[in-house]
């Protein structure tokens, strides 16, 4: 009889199971082995209960040992030194794969910027207005100066102290809450700080003092931007403190002016009489501060322009003015983001985090620009880092804030990147017309986005067939032929190609096509001839004909992890034939090259100021998440999600950055770079709107053709008794709808749709992802019967407008 391990099924005694395994264990693991007699090898077992007798606490600690090396997730020290994604692969492991939870405690939050106020900066703006404040995240201050040169300083800084001692609000960190959001999305702020006053006063003390509890004083701040027109474009930010808890406070309000700061009529002026501050008439002035004393159900507000009044105004400010402008506050943004599309996931952090990030975005908006920031270097356009946060904006449903946020990225444009912008600015044209089928604007832009296709049609005349040399990338000034430029210039001229075939432009069109064609020609050649082969997968370069070695790790150099954020193009122009193994090569190279921490992209080399050598530039990843869903790998893409949202953004204040470290600056935070950021921001709503509702251009003609329905949503969604709920999506067929019900318990889920009408499709696909252990078997229309393949996914090309169907679902 051959020999065997023992196991449990094996072992006849139906004792406490904990210990029969723990025998059974060590039995293998000490290697003892016999005879067997039915089943049951005696010497072993008496082998290791002698073993246990003699040494308990050594067994049982070996055991307790193996498992937890079992269980045990690698450090941040292992994560950075591996070539894997470590965490994520972790995360797709775990039941139902990744999620919130499992990313959330992994790191300290985001909490620190290099900038004299420490802690990051919260954006207080109306809608789309030029003039902005900030909020210091712990409570500190109004625009407060930043100090570093990568702050730029909004307005007259206000500073709020505390106490009799007056002490700076939020300076002790364990004592600051975090941030939280009015509803748990809409940018009114509040802030707690915890701050005793002293209950005795010196002096005269009984030598017979008895120890007195008290309650110490918990300070409450709320603010928000004012979103009336006429206040709005002077930043006008509202406080109000009151106390959470305690009897008896003391705020102070110190404003740094010009000069000798005037108090009058509840009025801050400078010395030029220009008015910094309006307080209600609770608020007194000693030794230049405005000081308000704080009992239990009272409150002191104030108004704080971020651009100086004239000395004439007529604003005042009371609580009721502070209530009123609270109001319109809500209803401004309620109004702006219900216009969109809706989404009621049963996550509530996923719903609180998209509706806040659009409110973030709308507020970085400057005018008509898509600015990348506020408040820093980066309050400005970016040619590519707009267009995604354009594009955000358009698969939300803000069609018409797309179309004004159009004419200035088309008419933007950076020496030597010219190339590179202008695949962009027909990316973004195109992408607008195939969702609206608007071809009015096609003409109405017609100057500009034809300009643009003739640099990247006939600009092309050396011998290799490429666009003359550009930037590596924006921040690298290095000369060479960019596989990114050419990559996205000839996708850019064949997506033209069959935009204006649509509208009706056929010699245009053909032009356009054929020159693409051997455009492409070009680009495929020189990365043949480029492509380094002594990686696995092969190594895709940027620089072509120059030799660029392979990155290994990735983020071993600076160059590297400027590979890393710009290969993401070379992803989302298709350039590989789709389903070939080509198209695999630089994600896969991501994924076993060190480019990716929780799917994030990784970068590194170069920097100083970061309190570690590991972080991420989460934004750049864009087309890499949307890649994996292109390609029907929803286990990556949602980590890219659950990482971001978790690791990638402030908690509760949902605030991204270019870049954030993975090495903590200390137990209570993590340091992040220039926030907001509008692009990190459409980063995490893009991924979130293509794991819902997906229209893609699958067989690579430039034409949409393939709408896909709950593709990649978490599997966890769809519990017993949990809903979703898409309402107006957006797509390039026309509006949609889909709202789902798991009745997991009685072996259904329910789900009710309303498809395009506009346009058809080739195929209209929809999938039931539901939990681990479950498995779809079929559906039914009415009397009719839906087949399912073995994801859940059902054919309904053949539906139009409403439909329910009821899917039959069964323990595997």
């Amino acid at each position: 009889m051959k020999e065997q391990p023992l196991t449990p099924a094996l072992f006849p005694y139906e004792g406490e199971r904990g210990n029969r395994n723990l025998i059974l264990e060590h039995a293998n693991g000490l290697g003892f082995r016999g005879s067997r007699v039915r089943g049951f090898n005696w010497p072993a077992v008496f082998g290791v209960a002698l073993f246990l007798q003699l040494f308990p606490d050594l067994a049982i600690a070996q055991q307790a040992d193996s498992i937890e090396k079992e269980k045990r997730l690698p450090s941040l020290e292992e994560v950075g030194a591996a070539k894997q994604d470590l965490w994520g692969l972790a995360a797709m492991q775990q039941t139902n794969g990744a999620s919130y939870e499992f990313f959330e405690k992994l790191l300290p939050p985001l909490r620190y910027v290099n900038a004299d106020f420490k802690y990051y900066p919260i954006l207080l703006s109306a809608p789309n207005t030029k003039v902005k404040a900030r909020l210091i995240s712990n409570g500190s201050g109004i625009n407060l100066r930043g100090g570093s040169r990568s702050w730029v300083d909004p307005g007259t800084p206000v500073t709020f102290r505390v106490g009799p001692d007056e002490f700076l609000f939020g300076s002790i960190r364990d004592r600051v809450s975090e941030p939280t959001l009015a509803e748990r999305w809409l940018p009114i702020f509040e802030i707690q700080y915890r701050h005793p006053t002293p209950f005795q006063a010196e002096g005269k003390l009984s030598v017979a003092q008895q120890p007195t509890k008290t309650t110490p004083e918990i300070y409450r701040l709320e603010a928000f931007a004012s979103t009336r027109n006429e206040l709005a474009s002077n930043g006008i930010v509202f406080v109000k403190f009151d106390l959470a808890q305690g009897t008896n406070g003391r705020v102070a309000i110190q404003v740094e002016g010009r000069g000798q700061l005037k108090f009058s009529d509840g009025k801050i002026s400078d010395d030029a009489g220009r008015v910094l501050a309006v307080c209600e008439g609770t608020w007194k002035w000693e030794r230049q501060l405005a000081v308000a004393q704080l009992r239990p159900g009272t409150s002191a507000v104030l108004a704080i322009p971020t651009r100086p009044l004239p000395a004439d105004t007529a604003l005042v400010c009371t609580k009721e003015t502070y209530t009123s402008e609270r109001e319109t506050c809500v209803r401004t943004w309620r109004d702006l983001i219900g216009g969109g599309m809706k989404l009621e996931s049963p996550e509530a952090v996923v719903n609180n985090a998209w509706r806040h990030l659009l409110v973030e975005n709308f507020e970085m908006i400057n005018g008509d620009s898509m600015h990348y920031s506020a408040g820093n270097q980066y309050d400005k356009l970016y040619e590519s880092e707009g267009s995604d946060a354009a594009l955000a904006f358009l698969v939300w449903g803000f069609e018409r804030d797309m179309r004004r946020l159009l004419v200035p990225l088309l008419d933007f444009t950076r020496k030597d990147l010219e190339l590179h912008q202008a695949g962009f600015k027909l990316n973004d044209v195109c992408r607008y017309y195939w969702q609206t089928r608007d071809k009015e604007v096609m003409e109405q832009l017609r100057s500009r986005w034809e300009k643009e296709a003739k640099r990247l049609a006939e600009g092309r005349t050396n011998e290799m067939g490429l666009g003359p040399k550009q930037q590596y990338c924006g921040d690298i000034s290095t000369m060479v032929y960019s596989l990114t430029v050419n990559s996205k210039g000839w996708r850019a001229l064949h997506d033209l190609s069959a935009v204006l075939a649509e509208v009706g432009e056929q010699a245009e069109a053909k032009s356009y096509a054929d020159n693409a064609a051997e455009f492409k020609k070009a680009v495929v050649t020189a990365i043949e001839k480029s492509l380094r082969g002594e990686t696995t997968p092969p190594f895709v370069p940027v620089a072509l004909y120059t030799n660029e070695p392979a990155h290994d790790p990735i983020t071993e150099t600076r160059i590297g992890g400027y590979w890393n954020i710009i290969i993401g193009y070379v992803i989302g122009s298709g350039i590989f034939r789709p389903g070939s193994e080509e198209e695999t090569w630089i994600p896969r190279y991501q994924e076993e090259h060190g480019g990716l921490c929780m799917g994030m992209l990784r970068a590194g080399g170069g920097y100083t100021f970061w309190p570690g050598p590991l972080r991420i530039n989460p934004l750049y990843g864009t087309r890499y998440a949307l890649d994996t869903l292109r390609r029907d790998d929803p286990e990556r893409a949602l980590v890219s999600f659950y990482g971001m949202l978790s690791q990638g953004l402030t908690h509760n204040t949902f605030i991204g950055a270019e870049g954030c470290s993975l090495t903590p600056t200390d137990e209570g935070g993590r340091q992040m770079y220039c926030p907001p950021n509008s692009a990190a921001n459409a980063h995490l709503l893009s991924i979130l709107r293509y794991l819902l509702v997906q229209d893609w251009d699958l067989n690579g003609d430039g034409r949409p053709e393939t709408l896909r329905l709950l593709f990649a949503t978490p599997k966890r969604w769809l519990e017993a008794g949990k809903h979703i709920q898409v309402e107006n999506a957006p797509t390039a067929f026309g509006p949609v709808s889909v709202m789902v019900d798991s009745k997991l318990n009685e072996g259904k889920v329910f789900v009710q749709v309303e498809l395009p009408t506009r346009n058809s499709t080739r195929q209209t696909l929809l999938r039931i992802r539901v939990p681990d252990g479950w498995k779809v078997m079929d559906g039914k229309i009415g009397e009719t019967l839906v087949s399912v393949d073995s994801y859940g996914t059902a054919d309904l090309t053949n539906i139009k407008g409403k439909a329910a169907i009821e899917f039959r679902v069964e323990r595997k």
